[in-house]
């Protein structure tokens, strides 16, 4: 059994996705060379000086709802974690349209169960479970069996197409393997990644990306919304530079399109390694507050971890 995370990387986990969330926000939809061509290299673009404060999205918000979930409950629980999704619920923080028609059905008491399997034929794919799920690797870090059931059932009140359930297992699994720290065997996170994989979409990407290195583009394994298009895009952009977290985000900024979940997901993975002080205190300090702004965060994290100790002994 490795040994326990500590609280820092909790700490560093949810600050890293929220921060990451919010970098990458002003980017999102624009392609790679346009982000190249008006601002150059991103890892220049995010160390300029800027007055404009950072706001985080609705993966951000999301995140905080499974969090204070698992916080209450120690477990998903999914009419409660709706319940959660529901109160936190803010449009103006970029919902996609699935996901603002399954929240304000709850919020009215429709059959939101109902919705979910009908939304988007099959269910939806998307990668929002994915981007909400990295307190799910977290709280069971200490037995990825269960990571990969909790993450599962965190996804399903949201997304029923495999794809989109698969996606927020592998993440919340890599997560949980990144909370183990450094020294990074990349080798190895890989290998004990894949056989959480079963869909083809996302095994040949998991063998591709264990081979890339910092010097190699990833660009191929995607950009875009769905969770075979981004979720292991954004873990190869922290396995290629696990000692980095404004380089794994840079990197995942770069990718373009999706970028504020790219960045998220990265961030969420980097800030679980590497710990709360490898995020630049520049851009905490940028960070726009409110009832739920980073204090609220650190402080869910500090949470989390009192119950992951508790679990644990």
């Amino acid at each position: 059994m490795p040994p326990p995370v500590p609280k820092d990387r909790f700490r560093g986990c949810l600050l890293g996705l929220a921060v990451g969330d919010a970098l990458g926000a002003p980017y999102e939809g624009l392609p790679p060379d346009f982000v190249y061509w008006m601002w150059g290299p991103v890892r220049d673009l995010l160390d300029r000086p800027d007055p404009e404060p950072l706001r985080y999205t609705d993966d951000t918000q999301m995140m905080i709802g499974v969090a204070e979930a698992l916080a209450a409950h120690g477990e998903i629980q999914a009419d409660d974690l709706m319940r959660r999704f529901t109160a936190n619920y803010d449009p103006e923080r970029g919902y996609g349209s699935g996901a603002r028609k399954l929240l304000e059905c709850a919020a009215d008491g429709g059959d939101w169960r109902g919705l979910a399997d009908t939304v988007f034929p099959g269910g939806s794919y998307g990668n929002g479970a994915a981007m909400r799920v990295a307190p799910v690797g977290l709280l069971f870090a200490n037995d990825l069996d269960r990571v990969a059931a909790q993450a599962r059932l965190s996804a399903l009140p949201t997304h029923r197409h495999p794809l989109g359930v698969e996606g927020a297992v592998l993440l919340a699994v890599a997560v949980a393997l990144a909370a183990e720290g450094p020294p990074f065997d990349r080798r190895a996170f890989y290998r004990r990644l894949r056989p959480f994989s079963a869909a083809e979409e996302f095994q040949w990407q998991l063998r591709a990306a264990q081979k890339l290195k910092a010097r190699h583009t990833q660009s191929f394994l995607g950009n875009s919304l769905p969770a075979h298009q981004s979720v292991v895009a954004a873990i190869a952009c922290f396995t290629t530079c696990p000692e980095s977290y404004p380089d794994a985000v840079a990197r995942a900024i770069t990718l373009g399109d999706d970028t504020d979940t790219l960045a998220a997901m990265a961030g969420a993975l980097a800030g679980a390694h590497l710990g709360a002080g490898a995020i630049p205190r520049q851009w905490i300090d940028r960070f726009k507050q409110g009832p739920k702004g980073l204090p609220y965060v650190r402080d869910l994290a500090d949470t989390l971890h009192d119950r992951y100790v508790t679990a644990s002994s």
